[in-house]
């Protein structure tokens, strides 16, 4: 089931994206991901920041979670956190 949410980019994500947020619908993270990935296909440096980077659901770091297990629930937030340098 598919539903609508919230995907919020930090630092290079941001930069890249030329925004800090948008909305897409979508029912796992991988099913989210690739609707942005299609979205930015001629962004080469969003889609290098996108493969490096980390992955909040609400909040929950998804780790090392295979994405097409990562359900998104009715309003997600989904935070896109390159590396940060620094720690």
């Amino acid at each position: 089931m598919t539903s609508c949410g919230t995907v919020r980019y930090w630092a290079a994500a941001k930069a890249a994206a030329g925004r800090h947020e948008e909305t897409f619908t979508a029912s796992t993270l991988s099913d989210l991901l690739e609707q942005v990935r299609q979205k930015y296909e001629g962004n080469a440096a969003m889609l290098a920041v996108l493969a490096r980077s980390s992955f909040l659901v609400n909040a929950t770091p998804v780790g090392v979670r295979p994405h097409h297990e990562v359900v998104l629930e009715p309003g997600w937030i989904v935070e896109v956190l390159p590396p940060f340098a620094g720690g």
